[in-house]
C-alpha cells in the first residue's frame, strides 16, 4: 500500500495554481481581483458537491422503489440537508466578497467581458437536475445564448432526462394509503371528508381557495409540477407526520422546500451584491444585471407545489381518525 502525499492526494498545485487574474496580464493594479477569483471557484467547487449529493438522491428514487422505513429515504434526506447546509454557506460567502468595494470592482470589472456567472455550468445543471425545465425559465430566450455550443447541447439535453422533482411526484403517487381498501366501505371517501372539513375551516377572504382545492387536488393543472395523486399523498403526509411511518417522508418534504429557500435566500443575496457592486449597470455577460436576477429568483421556485400544499392544513384535533385496518397497514412489523 503506497503512501499518499496530502499535497498530493488534494492535486493542490492544480487548485492553487488556477488563479490567474487577468489585470496581470493587461498589467493593471487591481488587488481584489484574486479575492474574486477564489471566492467564484470556491463557488464552483461548492456546486460539484450539491450536484453529488443531488445525483445520489435522484438514483435512490430512479429504481422506482424507495425503502421508505429503511435506510434509503433516510439517506435522501440526510444528503438533502447537507445540500440545505452548504446553500447557507453560499450565502454566507457573500459576506467576504462584500468586503470588496464597487470602486475596487472597477479595476478590473471591463477586463472580464462578456464572462459572468451566468456561464455557470454547474449551477445551469443544478437547476435542470432538480426539475427547472426550459420553459420555466425566466429570459429563457437568453438563457443559453451566452454559453459555448457544446454547453448548450448539454443543457438543452438534460431536458430529456427525469429530474428530482419528477421523481417525487412518481413516488408520492406510489402512496397507497389513500386506496379504497384501507377505508371503511359505504362511508364518504376520505378526500371528500377532508374537503367539507376544509371548506368549514375558511374565515373571509379566504373562498377562494375551496376553488383552488379542487384544481390542485382533483382536476389538476399543466402549470403544477404535482399530480393531483402526488399532491393528495404530500397533503396526507403533511396532516399525520406524526405517524412514525410518515416522519421520514415529512422530513424529506421539508428538505425540498430548504433547498428551494436556500436557493431564493442565495439568489437575493446575490442581488444585493450586485446592485451594491454595479447599481443599475448591465451584466459583464450582457444580461439586465440586478433586473434579471429578480425575476430568476421569483421564477425559479422549484418545489412551489409542495409549499402551496400548507394552505390546506388544519389543527390535529380537527383530524379524522384513521381506520383500524389502515393503522395495521401502516404500523411496522414486529
Amino acid at each position: 500500500m503506497s503512501n499518499v502525499y496530502y499535497p498530493d492526494y488534494l492535486q493542490l498545485e492544480k487548485i492553487l495554481g488556477a488563479q490567474a487574474p487577468e489585470s496581470d496580464k493587461h498589467g493593471v493594479e487591481a488587488h481584489d481581483e484574486m479575492l474574486f477569483i477564489v471566492i467564484h471557484q470556491a463557488y464552483e467547487l461548492w456546486f460539484k458537491l450539491v450536484l453529488h449529493e443531488v445525483g445520489s438522491v435522484i438514483r435512490i428514487f430512479q429504481d422506482g422503489h424507495v425503502d421508505d422505513n429503511g435506510g434509503e429515504l433516510n439517506i435522501a434526506v440526510h444528503r438533502l440537508q447537507r445540500v440545505k447546509t452548504i446553500l447557507d454557506v453560499l450565502v454566507h460567502q457573500m459576506d467576504i466578497l462584500e468586503t470588496m468595494t464597487p470602486l475596487d470592482f472597477l479595476d478590473f470589472r471591463d477586463l472580464l467581458r462578456p464572462a459572468s456567472g451566468f456561464q455557470s455550468m454547474q449551477f445551469k445543471v443544478l437547476e435542470a437536475r432538480l426539475g427547472l425545465r426550459m420553459e420555466q425559465r425566466f429570459g429563457k430566450q437568453y438563457y443559453t445564448s451566452q454559453l459555448k455550443p457544446q454547453h448548450k447541447a448539454e443543457i438543452e439535453a438534460l431536458e430529456k432526462e427525469e429530474t428530482l422533482i419528477e421523481l417525487v411526484n412518481a413516488w408520492l403517487e406510489r402512496m397507497p394509503f389513500l386506496e379504497a381498501r384501507y377505508w371503511p366501505a359505504g362511508e364518504k371517501p376520505f378526500f371528500d371528508r377532508l374537503a367539507d372539513l376544509y371548506t368549514s375551516t375558511l374565515v373571509p377572504g379566504e373562498e377562494g381557495n375551496a376553488t383552488l382545492w379542487r384544481k390542485i387536488f382533483v382536476e389538476g393543472s399543466a402549470d403544477r409540477r404535482l399530480s393531483p395523486a402526488a399532491c393528495r399523498s404530500a397533503v396526507f403526509i403533511m396532516l399525520y407526520r406524526d405517524e412514525p411511518i410518515f416522519q421520514l417522508p415529512f422530513r424529506f418534504l421539508q428538505a425540498l422546500l430548504d433547498i428551494d429557500e436556500g436557493l431564493a435566500l442565495w439568489r437575493s443575496r446575490h442581488i444585493d451584491v450586485v446592485h451594491r457592486m454595479i447599481g443599475l449597470r448591465m451584466g459583464t455577460g450582457g444580461s439586465t444585471g440586478s433586473g434579471y436576477l429578480k425575476g430568476a429568483k421569483e421564477s425559479h421556485y422549484i418545489f412551489k407545489d409542495i409549499a402551496d400544499l400548507s394552505s390546506f392544513l388544519f389543527e390535529r384535533r380537527k383530524l379524522p381518525q384513521l381506520p383500524a385496518s389502515l393503522r395495521k397497514a401502516m404500523g411496522f412489523s414486529a
